[in-house]
């Protein structure tokens, strides 16, 4: 680890709101990603008759715990229950719901307040509100993380291009993403989307399409500044060739000011995943997603658990994201 990289990082550690938040925003990640393991309409682990199983992992026929169908066993099945109980036990996640297993015992009008069995209420189908929103920041933090990583990619590739070899090409490129730019991304995407059935892999090829000139500018501001400076012609005239001049020598001396922008991007992408969403231009309608439950919000003005579950979920992860990516652009800022 160089010894830049190594001040930037103890800047980081130091500023206490910055650091507090990435360690929290870490905390919801790792619930995110064990959401099967948290909130799940499958037992963790069974054990009949001295074997152990793992539902939440595989699929058991009725026949397995003694039943006569075998077809996969319904653990919330109340006899499915008792011929467990009367050779072993079980072992139920925090929350007995996934993400869109209805809670079928309700004696109330849809969508339910929030009670014992379901801790934020349901939906207007009966679906836990709490397991959604940890289903949906699953899909909606890898959502982010992936087209942020390629749209940060792509832009620093053209951004180098530009600035590395300036004259002609960057005159043409500018033009480009002067007329890109113009662009209204959100609209144009819900045009774009409605033309194809709703599928997660088109909505992020057509997002990626208009998302990748965010760090275009500032790459090639930078590379327009070290294109000439002592060092990148001792390169040249040690016979380095352009490839190895921009990615070898330039990039490591100009990616830090680019990095401590990603976590802007994943703030702007997770908020535009969750406006598609919400207009109904995004996931595909039975997605759990945090656009989805503020729709229902809206739709269900007389449950206002929908609309405040889904903002205060959204309000705390994009804070915590925001902090976070000031910290790490104060840490990384070469005038620090």
């Amino acid at each position: 680890m160089s010894p830049m990289l190594r001040a930037s990082l103890q800047r980081f550690k130091n500023n206490r709101t910055g650091f507090a938040c990435f360690i929290a925003f870490l905390m919801i990640l790792l619930l995110s990603l064990g959401a099967e393991l948290i909130a799940n309409d499958k037992p963790l682990l069974v054990k009949y008759q001295d074997a152990y199983y793992l539902p939440v992992l595989k699929a058991y026929p009725e026949t397995t715990f003694g039943g006569i169908f075998e077809t996969e066993a319904e653990y919330q099945d109340p006899a499915v229950q008792q011929l467990i109980h009367a050779n072993g036990w079980v072992l139920w996640p925090v929350i007995r719901f996934s993400y869109d297993t209805p809670n079928l015992a309700l004696d109330v009008p849809l969508p339910a307040p929030p009670s014992r069995q379901n801790w934020l209420g349901t939906d207007d189908q009966g679906r836990d509100v709490l397991a959604r929103i940890l289903y949906g920041l699953r899909i909606s933090l890898l959502f982010g993380f992936a087209l942020t990583l390629l749209s940060a990619a792509l832009g620093i590739l053209v951004g180098a291009i530009q600035g590395y070899y300036a004259g002609w090409v960057d005159l043409i490129g500018q033009r480009i993403l002067e007329v890109w730019g113009s662009l209204p991304m959100l609209f144009m995407v819900m045009i774009l989307v409605s033309l194809f059935s709703p599928n997660i892999y088109w909505l992020f090829l057509i997002m990626l399409f208009f998302g990748w000139t965010t760090l275009v500018s500032m790459v090639r501001a930078e590379f327009l500044r070290a294109r000439n400076l002592e060092y990148v012609w001792a390169a040249r005239s040690m016979g380095a060739g352009h490839g190895r001049i921009m990615f070898r020598h330039i990039l490591p001396n100009v990616i830090g000011s680019s990095l401590s922008q990603l976590p802007f991007m994943l703030t702007a992408n997770i908020s535009a995943l969750t406006a598609l969403d919400f207009f109904g231009y995004g996931l595909p309608p039975e997605t759990a997603s945090l656009g989805e439950l503020l729709l229902q919000g809206k739709n269900n003005l007389n449950a206002p658990w929908l609309a405040w579950s889904g903002f205060l979920t959204l309000a705390i992860v994009l804070s915590l994201l925001i902090y976070t990516g000031e910290a790490i652009r104060d840490a990384f800022d070469p005038k620090t």
